[in-house]
């Protein structure tokens, strides 16, 4: 019989596809959400919940109460915000999340601990020669606390491993596509693309992958992978171009015609950053999103495909399921 699994982070995009992953498997799952959240699985799933802010100081014995009876953890928990490019709350959820976490693990003696990180903790790379695992982070010029923070858990679970012989497998997604995004985050784009807000497309690009292929690979890595080993899950490299282009089409839009030179980009972005200093508020991007559109952050998923069997569903078909859940619950 599968054991307990507690899953931080499991109302969030990702989470609630693991959840509904593990209980298909056939796990128990302890949800941990933030004090306030709603249970947000049928109750058919019986899922377990306890309420808990990682980000902020927990009592220990209140830590060894919610692993207690979990055979493995899987830590999704994080702020992923990148605007503002610096931000406290996103270094406090993501640093501390991770850091009680841990705390969680050594108490409850997991035999597995899977943490969900970014492929952006590692250098990027061009269509031809893709970014992997062994690329050291190249992403400290952007300044954002988001991807630095994530470079800090990453040396943590790192350190745990070979200083405690913590039992951990680091996964790092891409830039996630799908159904199911309630808020929405990575799905914002294809809102946008749909209403037409988007005057032109940005000189770089990203690797994209189906947010149902993650969330397999990462429960996969509950029993497969190498420990102290991270794999990056993603599948298809687009530049925003081709990706616009696929997104429209899929949407029955028209795709952004226009180019947008990079040193316009970065002088936009700086004129933003001015506007939120100005404001105190953050305005519609800054310096570091505008710095990041213009790079090729590209990665190759190779090392999952073969060690965590990572799907590669075509990002054509996250695309027209997001898009399909978006109708079904009246965000467009």
């Amino acid at each position: 019989m599968p054991g307990r699994v507690l899953v931080t982070g499991a109302n969030g995009f990702l989470g609630r596809h693991m959840v509904q992953e593990l209980v298909a498997r056939g796990h128990a799952v302890r949800a941990l959400l933030r004090p306030g959240t709603a249970p947000p699985f049928p109750a058919a799933w019986a899922v377990e919940y306890c309420e808990e802010d990682l980000a902020r100081p927990v009592n220990i014995s209140h830590l060894t109460s919610l692993a207690n009876g979990c055979e493995s953890i899987i830590h999704a928990a994080a702020l992923a915000q990148v605007n503002p490019a610096r931000n406290p709350e996103v270094v406090l959820a993501n640093i501390g999340g991770t850091e009680n976490a841990l705390r969680m693990a050594r108490k409850a003696d997991v035999s597995r601990f899977v943490y969900v990180g970014t492929a952006n903790v590692f250098g990027f790379g061009t269509k031809s020669r893709p970014g992997d695992e062994t690329r050291p982070y190249a992403g400290q010029r952007y300044g954002l606390d988001y991807m630095d923070s994530k470079v800090t858990c990453t040396k943590m679970l790192l350190r745990a491993v070979q200083q405690e012989h913590l039992p951990a497998v680091l996964v790092h997604p891409t830039f996630m596509l799908g159904p199911g995004d309630a808020k929405p985050t990575s799905n914002a784009l294809l809102l946008e693309l749909y209403h037409g807000r988007l005057p032109g497309y940005p000189p770089g690009g990203k690797n994209y992958v189906h947010v149902r292929d993650v969330a397999v690979a990462t429960v996969n890595a509950l029993t497969m992978g190498r420990v102290g080993e991270s794999y990056i899950l993603g599948n298809e490299n687009l530049s925003y171009r081709e990706a616009f282009a696929l997104i429209a089409g899929c949407l029955q839009v028209k795709a952004p015609r226009w180019p947008i030179p990079p040193g316009l980009a970065t002088i936009y972005g700086q004129l933003c950053d001015v506007k939120s200093r100005l404001t105190g508020r953050p305005a519609q991007l800054n310096a570091a999103m505008a710095a990041v559109a213009n790079d090729g952050h590209y990665f190759t998923a190779h090392k999952a495909r073969a060690e965590l069997a990572l799907p590669q569903t075509p990002i054509t078909q996250a695309v027209v399921e997001a898009f399909d859940w978006f109708k079904a619950h009246r965000y467009v």
